[in-house]
């Protein structure tokens, strides 16, 4: 019970991708018991608007609880650390440190309790286990493998372990998650064990966890291929997969050196069969892509049907080799072309929930009658509520916008 109560000291804001909220919540549990009073932000640099808006975020926290120590750690504070020292009671904390507790020890004077809101104290219905940090690769646009360092894969007993700890608290949905996970590998007994067979072996170990998702993938890898294997026959892995496509034209994907090509992308849809559906990120605006480069992309969305795309415009991140590149697209284009992805995409979800409506989905309860079905798509259910995380089969009756409409089954 002390620990619950040294935990409510500390409150925790994350930036950026999921995996962020991970680690504040890892941070949180390494701290608890130490008598540490702070708020912890875990920061986000993919972006400059990203980065603009920690250190906005940070400030106002910082003037709204006079006197609180603020640990910022993440990609931010490893990159831009001036952002921060400057504010009022702000310990800066690079990722190379960042789960490391001499870093925090010594520090966390505040008022109490914390004024603002705090992200990290959210209830979720899923949890979201890390299998891996770092990354490999040289994409010519992205900072943050400079931030995080090289890939490194979490061995496999000790994922099994965070699997099965959530799972005994009542999940029902479990969400691997990493920098990049695809490309998990650890070897055991001689052999390679890649992401599907991580998949595959949590499944087995595990038989009371109810569902099975993965986070962001690169599409290059082939053990994808397996995976959507997989997902087709075992119900208990949702059948969806978020890709980090980047573009959909093969000269600006080489341009930002990404190991794909639209081609490769066509195979994973053919191998899919309509059983696997799959959303991507987009980035718009990358140097050179001209309207030509621009409409290959859109034509792809518009082919292959993602039911959703992040899409974004480029930001060019001082390090990078993309932020030197000649042909540098202004801002009011790429946000034009953002917004084009994102309505053909908007096109493609109508039409996929069209399709649900008369089916019967298995959803997970997250709160105040909103769920998810295994392709993750929101469902509002009507009738008397259902507990949070509670897995039921619902009647979809119509479509409402961006949601499913539905009704217990049966």
């Amino acid at each position: 019970m002390q620990v619950e109560n040294d935990k409510n000291y500390i409150k925790t804001l994350s930036f950026g991708c999921r995996l962020n909220a991970l680690e504040c919540e890892k941070i949180k549990n390494m701290l608890a018991g130490r008598g540490i009073c702070a708020v912890i932000v875990n920061t986000c640099s993919v972006t400059a608007e990203a980065e603009r808006q920690c250190g906005q975020v940070v400030r106002k926290i910082a003037r709204e609880n006079p006197g609180a120590t603020i640990f910022i750690t993440g990609c931010a504070a490893t990159r831009n650390p001036d952002l921060f020292k400057k504010i009022p009671g702000a310990v800066v904390i690079p990722n190379a440190q960042k789960m490391n507790i001499d870093a925090y020890i010594g520090g966390g004077s505040c008022g109490n309790p914390f004024t603002g809101n705090f992200d990290g104290d959210e209830k979720l219905s899923k949890k979201f286990v890390q299998i891996q940090n770092g990354c490999n690769h040289d994409c010519t646009y992205c900072v943050t493998r400079i931030l995080r360092g090289p890939s490194v894969s979490f061995e496999y007993e000790d994922i099994l372990a965070d699997v099965c700890r959530a799972t005994q608290n009542g999940f029902g949905e479990i969400v691997l998650t990493g920098v990049d996970a695809a490309s998990y590998i650890k070897n055991y007994d001689g052999k390679p064990f890649l992401l599907a067979d991580l998949c595959r072996r949590l499944l087995a170990d595990v038989p009371a966890m109810r569902r099975l998702r993965l986070s962001s993938v690169d599409p290059a890898v082939p053990t994808i291929r397996d995976i959507i294997e997989m997902m087709k026959i075992e119900p208990r892995f949702m059948p969806h997969l978020h890709l980090s496509m980047q573009s959909g034209s093969d000269t600006i994907l080489r341009a930002m050196r990404r190991r794909h090509t639209a081609d490769m992308v066509r195979e994973l849809v053919r191998i899919a069969d309509g059983r696997v559906s799959f959303s991507w990120d987009i980035i718009c605006g990358f140097p050179g892509e001209t309207d030509e480069l621009f409409a290959e992309t859109l034509a792809l969305v518009r082919e292959l049907k993602p039911i959703h795309v992040h899409a974004f415009p480029y930001s060019p991140r001082p390090g990078t080799v993309a932020a030197e590149m000649d042909g540098q697209i202004p801002r009011a284009v790429s946000k034009r072309r953002v917004k084009l992805i994102t309505d053909a995409a908007a096109e493609n979800m109508r039409k996929f929930m069209a399709g649900l409506v008369g089916t019967v989905q298995s959803v997970l309860v997250e709160s105040n009658n909103m769920a998810r079905t295994p392709d993750d798509i929101p469902v509002r259910i009507s009738g008397a509520p259902i507990p949070a995380k509670t897995i039921c089969d619902i009647d979809i009756t119509g479509t409402d916008e961006d949601v499913l409409m539905g009704s217990v089954s049966g």
